[in-house]
């Protein structure tokens, strides 16, 4: 899976984190998670992830498959699986790049759109997906499929607004470290499909979710921007996090102001039939990477400590505490006695000041190597931590992230002077520590994996 794995793999430890990297990203696999949660028998289709569908698929005339995603295509190929040719149509928009763009699955389109920010293309085909939804009527099944990525890939402008507006706000907000939810309270009320406005397209159908989370806590609404999945936030508040992020954006402010005056309708709220109605199976998420890796370091004699799969905040903060984590027990053996890899996932942020490569895993790795060889500690020496995106991409770069240990900062003063410009991964990458997958077909967010050997006597 890693480019240079013999490069990388200078240690037990070292090999242990890329196993367990592996393992995490493998786990996640959205074609095999969605077919462990799906079952066919005769006509009744049931769907089960914690909470349970049954949908009697000879009740409907069309069964039509929509969404989008990094993942979606793994998705798609579990429902072609299972259903065949009950599926009667389809679109998903999915990243430029992915090799299956142009080569439908089954009876479904696959088109591409643009990541991290919106393009020309994934509008066309978010408009082309709203033509499926509209089409849609009480005798059909939507099946909407929602990945990490569709946020962006969903690409319809709302109103006046143009592709290339949204594109301005997304990538400002994205360098001024907004989180998710701040982001996508804005990009749901500048979209015609977004904030649950796919599923109000598609009513009276039935629809039904399939979701693979790359958002802390697998909330259905916040996964893809929820275009099925009622919505909370309002125009004042997507105007309030202009605000808070002092975003200029001209276009869209005047937007969402005409918004909050009344002048365009809200993004359907959840007393809403259209979206409250609609379940949402989070067939795959951070935990399943998290319990994947774990499992492969058991395997190995380590003991899995999950710390949480639920970190956010500040990248360059996080790192150095996860550090003091490892280090402890490392020392004392504390909260775990080594062998142990510990573990964490959700999603950090970074506030982009510099002109550098690099995203949000790239800067932790970089940002904990520091922290490794600060000499303040001798039981950091054998520690190993790794950290990657695991769609492949971190943030806008082609490197999954970044793998290291007390000896990859060698300069502590460039070191320094790389986080302070933002080049990370340009700094990762002189020290052959950079992590490359290329795209792994899933996308459930951060994975860090941390590795202290076994305490010598």
């Amino acid at each position: 899976m890693f480019e240079n794995r013999a490069t990388h793999a200078r240690s037990a430890a070292h090999e242990v984190a890329l196993d367990c990297l592996t393992a995490g990203i493998r786990g996640a696999d959205p074609e095999r998670a969605t077919r462990e949660a799906l079952a066919l028998t005769g006509a009744d289709l049931e769907i089960a992830t914690g909470k349970r569908s049954l949908v009697d698929l000879s009740a409907f005339d069309r069964v039509l498959v929509v969404g989008g995603g990094k993942a979606a295509p793994g998705v798609v190929r579990a429902l072609e699986a299972r259903l065949g040719d009950r599926i009667s149509d389809g679109v998903i928009v999915v990243p430029a790049d992915d090799p299956a763009v142009g080569e439908p699955i089954g009876a479904v389109a696959l088109a591409a759109g643009g990541h991290p920010v919106p393009t020309a293309d994934g509008a066309d085909a978010t408009d082309r997906l709203l033509e499926f939804a509209d089409s849609a009527d009480a005798s059909t099944l939507v099946l909407s499929v929602v990945t990490g990525g569709a946020s962006a890939l969903l690409a319809s402008p709302a109103g006046a607004l143009t592709v290339d507006d949204l594109r301005d706000v997304t990538s400002t907000l994205l360098d001024a470290g907004a989180d998710i939810e701040a982001l996508n309270a804005v990009r749901k009320h500048c979209s015609r499909v977004k904030g649950g406005r796919l599923a109000a397209a598609a009513a009276p159908a039935t629809v039904l979710t399939l979701a693979v989370s790359d958002v802390v806590g697998d909330p259905p609404s916040v996964i893809g921007s929820g275009p099925t999945a009622p919505d909370a936030t309002t125009y004042d508040d997507a105007l309030d996090v202009l605000s808070r992020y002092a975003v200029e954006a001209p276009a869209v402010r005047e937007h969402l102001e005409a918004g909050a005056a009344g002048e365009r309708p809200e993004t359907p709220g959840p007393a809403d039939p259209a979206v409250a109605e609609v379940p949402t199976h989070v067939v795959a998420g951070a935990r399943t990477a998290i319990d994947a890796a774990a499992a492969a370091a058991e395997e190995r004699g380590y003991q899995p400590c999950v710390l949480s799969s639920r970190v956010r905040g500040a990248t360059r903060a996080s790192a150095p505490t996860h550090v003091a984590v490892v280090t402890e027990a490392a020392a004392a053996g504390d909260p775990v006695d080594p062998p142990a890899v510990f573990l964490s996932g959700g999603e950090t942020t970074v506030d982009v000041q510099g002109d550098g490569a690099g995203g949000p895993n790239t800067e932790f790795a970089l940002a904990a190597a520091l922290s490794l060889a600060s000499g303040v500690d001798n039981a950091a020496d054998e520690v190993v931590v790794a950290a990657v995106d695991t769609d492949g991409r971190d943030g806008a770069t082609d490197a999954a992230g970044g793998l290291v240990d007390a000896g990859t900062v060698t300069d502590r003063a460039a070191a320094r002077g790389a986080l302070a410009r933002n080049d990370s991964l340009g700094y990762l990458d002189d020290q052959e520590a950079a992590l490359v997958t290329g795209p792994t077909g899933t996308n459930v967010n951060d994975l860090r994996v941390l590795v202290v050997p076994a305490r010598r006597d």
